[in-house]
Order: C-alpha cells, then structure tokens, then sequence
C-alpha cells in the first residue's frame, strides 16, 4: 500500500524543481498526479518521468495567471476523474527587486501568479475536492513570507498573504478538507541564483554561498525532494490532523 493509493492529486507549476519532485513523490506513493504547468513540454517530461518509474500521471498546461485557465484544470479534472484529493498550489516568481523601481505592470504579473492564483486554485479546487472523503491543499509560500527581505519587497508581500490566506482558509474548510503551507528557505532550482544576480548568466555562487553561510545553519540549499518529502506528509494520512501550520523547510533559517 502507499501513502497516496487510489487518490488524485494536482500540482502546479510541476514541471520542473520543487514541484516536479513533488509530483514523483506523490506518483511513487500510488496517487495519480495531474501535472500541471506553462511549460507543456515541461509537463509532459514530469509525466514521462513518472510512468517510466511506474506511476500514473497527465499533463495540463495552464498559465495561473489566467482565471479562466485555473477554472478549466479543475473542470478537466471533475471529468476525468470526478474527484481530487491533494492540491499542491506552488506556482510562483520571484519578481522584480526593490521597491521604488517597480513598475506596475511588473507590481500585477507578480500578483496575479504568486497571490491571485492561490486564491483561485483555492477556490476552483474546493467543489471538486468536496467530492472526496477528504482532502488536503498545501501552498508554497516562503520563509520571506514569514520574515523581510530586503532584496525582493514584493515578493515577500505575496508569500505573506499566501500565509495568512492558507490559514484562514484552514479555519474556512475545516473539518473536511485540511489546509498547510510550506515555507522553503533556499532550494537548488534554476530560480535560487535570480535572487541573487537578476541579470540572466551572471555569476553569482560566491554570494550564494556567502549568503548560506551566514543565514543558514546547514549551510547549503535544500535539494528538490527534500521539499518534496514535506509535501508528500501534508498530502498523506501521516499529517491527518495537521492544519493550518505555516512549516518552514529552511535549513534553520528561521530559527535565528
């Protein structure tokens, strides 16, 4: 038996990184896993991979920032499946840096995907996962969510909300559907270097480890399936009577 047999899951963004791990996890553990992405070449790689190890999986490609997109995944999913157990809602950006040079047009984009998605895969998932016995979303947020950054503002504005927004949608959806967020410190994903050199190809590793050394105990990034392991708990039974929980994945970071 595994931890996940006979359930449907949707991912976002899990064509690459954090989400692509997560969605192997998920398909190893017996859940069919809609892979959802821009990218549907992306997609369709997570698919491949996950069926080559045995697992069940589709693609769906869906840009987040569109509602109407978000609408039809789940639509899709009612259909082929008539129920959804797991929403792992991680689509994110990191968004322009700064604060006085952020343009408006830049200001909505890093809304509409790390902020007005959530709340509408959120909200399009809820009658389809009603259909279930139960059901578990988990969001991705940020330790810069939890605590400021002073290269990316906005960013932090975005994954703030995700945390409140995914607490009190626990208190909304409970007891039937639990509701958590993650918070990962720095992972090895293309995106950690954007953090740190916003021009694309510059070198940046002296910075990043510099940065690690001093803010994270471990000091290293997290690898993908490290997330991907925290993911696979808040989707299980493991975590049955866990919500509400903002849980850092940070390498201590927090903890300073």
């Amino acid at each position: 038996m595994g931890l996940l047999d006979d359930k449907v899951a949707v991912i976002t963004a899990s064509g690459s990184g954090m989400g692509r791990a997560s969605a192997l996890k998920m398909t190893a553990e017996g859940a069919h896993v809609v892979v959802a992405d821009i990218d549907e070449a992306a997609a369709a790689e997570t698919v491949a991979m996950a069926v080559d190890a045995g697992g069940s999986a589709s693609a769906h490609a869906v840009d987040v920032s569109d509602v109407s997109q978000i609408a039809d995944l789940f639509a899709a999913v009612d259909r082929d499946h008539g129920r959804l157990d797991v929403l792992f809602a991680h689509a994110g950006i990191p968004g322009p840096p700064g604060i006085a040079d952020v343009s408006e047009e830049d200001f909505d984009r890093t809304l509409d995907i790390n902020l007005k998605s959530m709340f509408f895969s959120v909200a399009r998932a809820i009658p389809v996962m009603e259909k279930a016995p139960s059901g578990s979303i988990i969001m991705t947020a940020s330790v810069t969510g939890v605590v400021g950054s002073p290269f990316a503002p906005l960013y932090s504005l975005t994954k703030g909300g995700v945390v409140v927004f995914a607490k009190s949608a626990a208190l909304h959806l409970a007891p039937k559907i639990r509701v958590n967020v993650i918070c990962p410190g720095p992972v090895d994903t293309p995106m950690l270097p954007r953090f740190f050199g916003r021009e694309p190809g510059a070198d940046v590793s002296d910075l990043m480890q510099g940065f690690l050394d001093a803010s994270v105990p471990l000091r290293r990034p997290a690898q993908p399936t490290e997330i991907g392991d925290v993911v696979l708990f808040l989707a299980s039974d493991m975590s049955s009577f866990v919500t509400g929980v903002t849980m850092p994945v940070d390498g201590g970071f927090l903890a300073r």
